[in-house]
């Protein structure tokens, strides 16, 4: 199944690196990725597009939230469906 995630991750380089490597240690291929400032110049909006299992992709947002650089994750489609 198709999801798109949202990150909000400091804006410090390797951050993005750092998200990238775990979700290729994972074993998950990213589909599409985006990356752009806020109206925080601190922070980093990272919106990407993945396949997975939804119960696979729930274990790797969790993993996600523990990385440092990550302030947040959000799952919009599964926002909208709870």
């Amino acid at each position: 199944m198709k999801h798109t995630l949202s990150i909000l991750l400091q804006n410090e380089a390797g951050a993005l690196v750092r998200v990238a490597g775990l979700f290729s240690a994972r074993g998950f291929n990213i589909d599409s990725l985006n990356v752009a400032v806020t109206q925080d110049p601190a922070v980093s909006r990272l919106t990407l597009v993945m396949h997975g299992a939804d119960e696979s992709v729930d274990q790797l947002i969790k993993q996600t939230r523990k990385l440092v650089d990550v302030i947040d994750v959000s799952h919009p489609a599964e926002e909208l469906a709870a």
